[in-house]
């Protein structure tokens, strides 16, 4: 039972991600065609304005659908739009973990001004040079690395402590996903953003965003299964790796 709500929380956290960008269409102009929660068929839908708000079968996230028929109309948009669109999501991951903190502060000590408004920036930002500082221990030791299998069975140990310990849980994930989609990799967050930059400097580096797009999700996809192997290898046959 802790596995599935774990995953369910993860699907939350992946939910806000996908918010944090709506809320970037909305401030940049960008128009959306399609919100959904979850994925798959459409189980309930309702358009307001130019935007389909979706309910679908599968619980774990979400996504934003933008209006843009082809590439053209994408290029079309202005760069600190497209910009701001691709900061949203990562945004929304770096701030849920200021909200947590506050709710843990006042849970443990009570509500205070201190507690409810300025420990949980300072936690945060602290927990965030952590993260940080581990990233390049995981280029240099790859088989240290984890995938959802692995993910969800450290959450399953954090779900022991209850809330709290989902809490901290949550805060880890969110902060994770900010940091990875920030990464300069096509076609992550941080990947969308530097090729626009690039547009900036140079308007043919618009040729580069469909090949390294394609590059991108090829390594991405091959990331996932070596992590899942690898999890399945620590988790399920119980292999030392």
């Amino acid at each position: 039972m802790n596995y599935l709500l774990i995953a369910l929380l993860i699907g939350g956290l992946i939910l806000i991600h996908e918010l944090g960008h709506l809320v970037a269409a909305w401030i940049a102009g960008i128009p959306v065609a399609r919100f959904s929660i979850g994925f798959g068929p459409k189980l309930w839908g309702k358009k307001i304005g130019r935007t389909e708000y979706w309910i679908a079968p599968v619980p774990l996230g979400g996504y934003v659908l933008p209006a843009i028929e082809n590439e053209e109309d994408y290029f079309r948009l202005p760069v600190a739009g497209r910009i701001l669109f691709a900061l949203g999501g990562p945004v929304a991951n770096l701030l849920l973990p200021v909200v947590l903190y506050a709710a843990m502060n006042a849970a443990v000590d009570g509500a205070t001004l201190s507690g409810l408004f300025v420990k949980p920036w300072i936690q945060t930002a602290n927990i965030t040079a952590t993260l940080l500082a581990s990233l390049p221990r995981a280029f240099s030791h790859p088989d240290q690395l984890s995938g959802m299998v692995g993910i969800v069975a450290i959450g399953g140990e954090f779900a022991q402590a209850g809330a709290l310990g989902l809490a901290r849980f949550a805060i880890i994930i969110s902060l994770n996903l900010a940091i990875l989609n920030l990464l300069p990799l096509p076609p992550l967050d941080g990947g969308k953003i530097v090729l626009s930059l690039l547009e900036k400097l140079h308007p043919r580096a618009t040729r580069l965003h469909y090949p390294l797009a394609i590059t991108g999700w090829l390594c991405l996809a091959g990331l996932m299964l070596y992590t899942t192997a690898l999890d399945i290898a620590r988790h399920v046959v119980g292999v030392a790796v």
